[in-house]
C-alpha cells in the first residue's frame, strides 16, 4: 500500500508540476524567395521568442501591443541585419533594406533584402537561435519566382546553416573557339538548377520534430494518459490509441492540406475541454471503463489533430501545395513514435496498480480529479484568460 501511495504521489506532483504549461512548439519560420537580383527573406518569431532576442529590461509580458512594438522598434530595427547571415563563397552579403513588422497574432516578422550574387555557393545561416530556448527549430523554406522549392531545411542552434548553390553558368559549347554562352537569366532559376547541401536533415528533423510535439505535449498527454487510465485490458488499450492515432492522423492531413481549417483559439480551447471531459467522465465512472469510449477518443482525437497540424502550418507546410508530402509523413510518424513510447512507459505502471483493489476504489478517482483540473486550468487559461 505504502509503494502505491509513493507512485501516486509522484503520478500527482508531475501533473501539477505541468499544469502551467502549454504545449509550445518553439518554431520560428524563414521564408524567402530567390530572385534575378535580389534574396527576399521574411524571418518570423512568435512573441515569446522574439523577446528572448532583446534584452531583459525591454522584454514585455508575452502578448506584443502596438504601443510596446512601437517601444522596441529602434532595438529591433537595429536587431534585422543580425537574424540572419548570408554568405557567398565565403565573403559575407550585408543586406540592403531591413524592416520589422508586427503581424497578426502578435507575432513579429523580419523582413530582409539582399543583393544577388550572380552566382557561387551561398551559405544561409541563423545565428540567434542560440539565444532561444534548446530544442527550439526554425523552417527554412527558399523558393524561385515560379514558387518551386530551391531550399528547404530546418534548422536548430547545433544545425543554424543550410548552403545553396547558384549553379555557375554552363561551360562554352564544344566546337567554337571563344564561343561564350549568354548569361543565363537568374531569376528563373529552378529545383534543378539550385541544389542543398546534403546534409540537409529534412526527413530526421520532422521525425524529431513530431517525437518532440507529443512529449512536450502536455495537454496531448494528459489526455491520453486519462484515457488510459480506465482501460481494461489490452485489446482496449490498442482499441483507444488506435482510434486516437487515426482521428489525429486524419485531421492533421486534411489541416495541413488546407482542407479543413479551425481558429486555433477554438482548437485550444476545445483540447482543454476534452481533458475535463474524460477526467469527469473516469470520476462518474468510478473508475470503470465507460462503454463506447472508443467513439469519444475517435472525435475527440479529431480535435487534437488539428492542433498538431498548427505546429506544420506556422511553419508555412502546405502553403501552395509543394512540399507537403515528406513534412506531414515524416512528423506524423514522429508523433506516433513518440506515443507508443509514452505508453509504452506508462501502461505497465498502469497495469500493475490496476491490479490493486484500493487503487481503483481511490487512486482512479484521485488521478482522474487532478486530470479535470488540469483541463478545467487550462480551459480557463485559453479562453477567459485568453
Amino acid at each position: 500500500m505504502r509503494c502505491v501511495r509513493r507512485i501516486l504521489t509522484g503520478l500527482a506532483a508531475l501533473v501539477v508540476a505541468v499544469l502551467a504549461l502549454a504545449h509550445d512548439p518553439g518554431l520560428s519560420t524563414a521564408q524567402g524567395v530567390v530572385r534575378a537580383a535580389t534574396i527576399e527573406i521574411t524571418l518570423g518569431f512568435a512573441p515569446v521568442d522574439a523577446e528572448q532576442l532583446l534584452p531583459p529590461e525591454v522584454r514585455v509580458s508575452g502578448k506584443w501591443t502596438q504601443a510596446e512594438f512601437v517601444g522596441a522598434q529602434p532595438l529591433l530595427t537595429g536587431l534585422a541585419p543580425e537574424v540572419l547571415e548570408l554568405r557567398a563563397d565565403g565573403a559575407v552579403v550585408k543586406p540592403s533594406s531591413t524592416r520589422v513588422e508586427l503581424a497578426a497574432g502578435d507575432a513579429l516578422n523580419f523582413l530582409l533584402v539582399f543583393p544577388r550574387p550572380p552566382r557561387g555557393v551561398l551559405t544561409l545561416r541563423s545565428p540567434k537561435l542560440e539565444l532561444l530556448p534548446p530544442g527550439h527549430r526554425e523552417f527554412l523554406i527558399l523558393t524561385d519566382e515560379r514558387g518551386r522549392s530551391v531550399a528547404k531545411k530546418l534548422l536548430s542552434a547545433k544545425d543554424d546553416t543550410v548552403q545553396l548553390d547558384l549553379a555557375a553558368a554552363p561551360p562554352a559549347p564544344a566546337g567554337g573557339a571563344g564561343a561564350e554562352n549568354p548569361p543565363r537569366d537568374v531569376g528563373a532559376l529552378g529545383a534543378s538548377e539550385a541544389v542543398v547541401s546534403s546534409d540537409a536533415p529534412t526527413f530526421w528533423g520532422f521525425l524529431v520534430l513530431g517525437m518532440e510535439h507529443i512529449w512536450t505535449g502536455y495537454d496531448h498527454l494528459l489526455f491520453l494518459f486519462a484515457l488510459l487510465l480506465v482501460c481494461r485490458n489490452f485489446r482496449s488499450t490498442v482499441g483507444i490509441i488506435t482510434c486516437f492515432t487515426v482521428a489525429h492522423s486524419l485531421t492533421l492531413a486534411l489541416a495541413t492540406l488546407e482542407v479543413v481549417n479551425l481558429p486555433s483559439r477554438l482548437v485550444e480551447a476545445v483540447i482543454a475541454a476534452s481533458i475535463v471531459y474524460v477526467g469527469v467522465e473516469n470520476l462518474v465512472r468510478r473508475g470503470e471503463e465507460p462503454k463506447g469510449r472508443w467513439a469519444l477518443t475517435f472525435a475527440f482525437g479529431l480535435i487534437h489533430g488539428f492542433g498538431f497540424a498548427s505546429v506544420l502550418k506556422q511553419l508555412g507546410v502546405g502553403e501552395g501545395g509543394s512540399g507537403l508530402l515528406l513534412p506531414l509523413f515524416t512528423f506524423n510518424l514522429g508523433v506516433e513514435l513518440g506515443q507508443i513510447v509514452v505508453a509504452l512507459m506508462v501502461l505497465p505502471v498502469v497495469g500493475r496498480l490496476r491490479e490493486n483493489e484500493k487503487f481503483l476504489q481511490r487512486g482512479v478517482p484521485a488521478l482522474s480529479a487532478v486530470v479535470a483540473l488540469a483541463g478545467l486550468y487550462w480551459l480557463v487559461e485559453r479562453t477567459i484568460l485568453g
